[in-house]
Parts: C-alpha cells; structure tokens; sequence
C-alpha cells in the first residue's frame, strides 16, 4: 500500500485547498492517505538571523521527515494575491533550509483552486516552476476554478469535463507511484 501525503496549503481551517486535495486523493486506490494540517506546522517567520541564532526549528525537521516516508504528494495550493498562502511560504523557506531537496524526488499530483475563475492559476504556475528546484517530480497538474460553482463537499466535482481532466491527472499521479 502506498502512503500519500496530502497538503491544502493553506491554515484555514476551512481550506477549500484541503477539501479539493482529500477529494483527489478519494480517487485513488489502495493508498494510505495522510493529511497534513499546516497549522501544525507554525514556526517564526524565516530570516537568516533566527536560522543562525536558533538553527531550523524541530517543525520543519518534522515535516520534511514526513516527506521522506511518503511515495507520493498531492499539494494544493491557495493562492493568496497571486503566491503562496504565507503559511505555506513560510514552511518552504524552513524546509528548504533544513533540506534542499524538500520533496524528495517525490511524484507529486499539484492542484489549485479558488473562488475565482481562474482557480488559482498563478500560484499553480509558479509552483510548477519552483517545486521540481526543490526536488518534487510533478506528474499532473489540475487547477479548479470557481470551486463554490463547480465543487460539492458530498459528490466533489459537479463539472462532468472538470472531473474528466482530474481524473486523468490523479491516473498519472498513480501511474508514478
């Protein structure tokens, strides 16, 4: 069985990041899907003067520990102004300090939404850039837009096409396992 670690990047309790990624991950089968809650994850904000005061704080040991015992990743990512969320932000600044290669040449499935139409394209576009940097093998992405239009908490997407294109993207993810 495959161990998956799923990521809303976000601290909102409410994350519709976290809803879309423990969807995803729901398609999958004979996994053992691990949801990671940011908020678990609060550490200072990063400058180089704590690192060097304080080294890296046992948090973004944990975390990058909880990465290496994963076959898989499935990130979604909120897009607060067009980046990351700062929670997350911050976490990648920790981690990649503690390890480079945070995500441990990984296969990751990396996902986006958001109220808006665009469905957090931005943020999903700059992260395809930065993650395989810091050591993640993305092998499908998917961006949802206008989640509280095409996405219902008990069925998951209402969008037949929409669907489709996830579903494709989460029979990738699988095929890298």
């Amino acid at each position: 069985m495959k161990k998956i670690i799923i990521i809303g990047a976000s601290n909102s309790t409410t994350s519709i990041n976290r809803s879309l990624a423990n969807y995803a991950a729901s398609l999958l089968q004979n996994t053992e899907n691990v949801v990671l809650d940011l908020n678990d994850y609060e550490m200072p904000i990063y400058s180089p003067e704590r690192e060097s005061g304080d080294g890296v704080p046992q948090a973004a040991q944990n975390f990058v520990q909880l990465i290496e015992s994963a076959d898989g990743l499935i990130v979604s990512l909120a897009e607060h102004n067009g980046s990351y969320s700062a929670a997350f932000k911050n976490v990648l600044d920790w981690t990649s300090r503690h390890k480079q290669k945070l995500w441990s040449e990984k296969a990751m499935l990396l996902l986006s939404t958001s109220p808006g139409a665009r469905g957090g394209a931005t943020v999903l576009a700059a992260a395809e850039g930065l993650f395989p940097r810091l050591g993640a093998k993305v092998v499908a992405t998917f961006s949802l837009g206008s989640f509280y239009d095409n996405f219902n908490q008990e069925s998951g997407i209402s969008d037949s096409a929409l669907q489709s294109q996830l579903e494709s993207a989460v029979a990738k993810f699988s095929e890298a396992l």
